[in-house]
C-alpha cells in the first residue's frame, strides 16, 4: 500500500466544506469557539477528543465545543495524531501520507514524519495518498487546530476496512506525553428523521461516555472503527469520557426531516483535574436541594437538565456520603453510569438521607449539622480474581474502590473506607461479609472491579 505524493497536499474541500478564503474561514472559526460558553479559567486539556466533520455551517457549532477546550495547551500541544473514515476510496487497511505538509487558507501544518515511521511498523498501516484525494473527514479540523493550537505538528490516518485494534495499536504507538492530542472524526447517524437521529445518537453517546466501543452501531457513527479504538485505549487506560455537545443538522442549518447527526466528547486520563469548582458547586446545591426536597415533597428534586453543562449531563455513577462530627449517617450511590450525573447525585443524596437502610430517615433538626460528601466514579474495571492473592495483588490501597459479586451477592466499598481499613486483607474481608459471603474458600465463580473517585464535601458550617 504505497504511491506517490505531493510535497504538500494542498486543501481538498475548501469552498465546499468551508470557506476558502482565509479572511472568512479565521472569522467563521473564531465565532464558533467564542460562541462556546465558558466555565472558569481551567488549565486542563483533554488529552483526546471525538469530533464531527461536515461542512462547518451544519458541524461547526458542535466541534468548536471539543476545541474551545485546548485554548490552554497553545504552546504546549506540539503533534496531533489525527484519525477519520474513508469516505471516497475502498481500501484495506489504514492509510497514512507521504507529504510534507497539509494546506489549509490558513496556512500550512507539517507533517510528523517520525510518528508516521513509527505507525508504519504497525501491520495494516501503510501509505496511500490516493486516500486523502477528496476526502474532507480529516481536513475540516485542521482549521479548528490551527486557530486553537497555533502551531503544531500532524500524523494523519484515513481509516478504510481496518479493525479497532488496529486503530488502538496506532494510538497506543504515538500516546506520548501531554504534548500529544488525539483526534477522531466521526458523524453520527445519518439521513434519519429528526426524533429518529435523537435516540439513536443518544445511544451512541451512553456508549461513549460508558467506554463501551462494542455498544457503537455500525449505524451509529461514520467513524466508528476510529472511535472503537480510542474507546479500547480509554478503557485500558481508565480514562473519562464527557460529552460536551449533541445536536444534528436540523438543529444548526438544516430541516428537520433527514438529518445527520453530530457529537462532541472530551476524554481526560486518569489523575488529570476532574470536575470545575463550578461543576462541584453545583452538584453540591443540587445534593443539598434535594434533601430539602426529600423533607418537603418526599421526592429526589427534579432537574431541567437542558439548563446545565453537557459535563453534568453525562451519564455517570455517584454516591452521596453523610456525615455527623465524623460519623456515617447514610451512603448511598450507583455502580454504573445509568443516567445523567446531575440526576444520579439527586437521587443519591435523597436516598442517603431517608432510604439507607441501616439509618433511620434524617430528621429535620440532623440536617443542619450534616457534611455532604459527593463521590464520582470512574468506569470500573475488571480485576483478575481467581484466587485472593491475585485479586489483594490487584488493588491499591487508599486509591481504588473495589466491587466483589459472588453467588448472587454484591458489594462495595469506596476509596475513603481504606482510612478506617488501611490493610487489603482486613478490607477484602470486611467486604466480603458486608456483601453477606461466608468465611473459607475463595467462590469459584468471584468476580471484582476496581474503580477510583473524585470526591469533595460540602461542610455543613459552609452552608451557615
Amino acid at each position: 500500500m504505497a504511491d506517490l505524493a505531493p510535497k504538500n497536499r494542498k486543501p481538498e474541500v475548501a469552498g465546499m466544506f468551508y470557506p476558502a478564503s482565509k479572511a472568512a474561514l479565521g472569522a467563521e472559526i473564531a465565532g464558533y469557539l467564542r460562541a462556546v460558553p465558558r466555565h472558569e479559567a481551567s488549565q486542563r486539556w483533554p488529552k483526546a477528543v471525538i469530533a464531527p466533520h461536515a461542512g462547518t455551517i451544519y458541524s461547526g457549532p458542535i466541534a468548536a465545543s471539543v476545541y474551545a477546550r485546548l485554548e490552554p495547551a497553545q504552546g504546549k500541544i506540539a503533534r496531533v495524531v489525527l484519525f477519520g473514515p474513508a469516505h471516497r476510496l475502498p481500501f484495506r487497511g489504514i492509510a497514512t501520507t507521504a507529504a510534507e505538509a497539509f494546506e489549509t487558507p490558513l496556512g500550512r501544518v507539517r507533517i510528523d514524519r517520525a510518528g508516521v515511521e513509527a505507525a508504519l511498523a504497525i501491520p495494516g498501516i501503510g501509505v496511500l495518498d490516493r486516500a486523502f484525494d477528496g476526502e474532507h473527514s480529516l481536513e475540516v479540523h485542521l482549521p479548528f487546530l490551527q486557530i486553537a493550537l497555533g502551531d503544531f505538528a500532524l500524523v494523519p490516518f484515513v481509516v478504510g476496512g481496518a479493525s479497532p485494534k488496529e486503530v488502538a495499536a496506532a494510538i497506543e504507538t504515538l500516546w506520548g506525553g501531554p504534548e500529544t492530542l488525539i483526534v477522531v472524526s466521526t458523524d453520527l447517524s445519518h439521513y434519519l428523521d429528526y426524533a429518529s437521529a435523537r435516540r439513536i445518537d443518544g445511544q451512541t453517546s451512553r456508549a461513549i461516555e460508558r467506554l463501551e466501543p462494542e455498544a457503537i452501531s455500525d449505524d451509529g457513527a461514520c467513524g466508528r472503527i476510529g472511535v472503537r479504538g480510542l474507546l479500547e485505549v480509554a478503557r485500558r487506560r481508565g480514562m473519562r469520557a464527557t460529552t460536551l455537545d449533541l445536536r444534528n443538522s436540523g438543529d444548526t442549518a438544516g430541516d428537520k426531516a433527514r438529518v445527520v447527526g453530530y457529537g462532541a466528547w472530551a476524554l481526560e486520563e486518569e489523575g488529570s483535574t476532574r470536575l470545575l469548582d463550578i461543576e462541584r458547586r453545583t452538584l453540591a446545591k443540587i445534593a443539598l436541594e434535594s434533601i430539602r426536597h426529600g423533607f418537603d415533597k418526599g421526592a429526589p428534586l427534579p432537574l431541567d437538565l437542558e439548563s446545565l453543562p453537557w459535563s453534568l449531563r453525562t451519564h455517570r455513577a455517584s454516591f452521596v456520603t453523610l456525615t455527623i462530627g465524623g460519623r456515617l449517617r447514610g451512603c448511598i450511590g450507583s455502580l454504573s453510569a445509568e443516567r445523567p450525573l446531575a440526576q444520579d447525585v439527586a437521587h443519591s443524596a435523597f436516598a442517603a438521607a431517608f432510604q439507607d437502610p441501616r439509618f433511620p430517615k434524617l430528621t429535620a433538626a440532623e440536617f443542619g449539622a450534616v457534611d455532604i460528601e459527593i463521590s464520582i466514579l470512574s468506569i470500573p474495571a475488571p480485576v483478575p480474581a481467581a484466587s485472593e492473592a491475585e485479586l489483594l495483588s490487584g488493588i491499591e490501597p487508599g486509591r481504588d474502590g473495589l466491587i466483589i459479586e459472588a453467588s448472587g451477592k454484591r458489594a462495595t466499598y469506596l476509596p475513603d473506607v481504606w482510612k478506617s481499613i488501611p490493610d487489603r486483607q482486613a478490607f477484602l474481608d470486611s467486604l466480603r461479609a458486608k456483601a453477606g459471603m461466608p468465611k473459607g474458600p475463595w467462590p469459584k465463580d468471584m468476580k471484582a472491579w476496581r474503580y477510583r473517585t473524585e470526591a469533595f464535601i460540602l461542610p455543613a458550617q459552609a452552608r451557615a
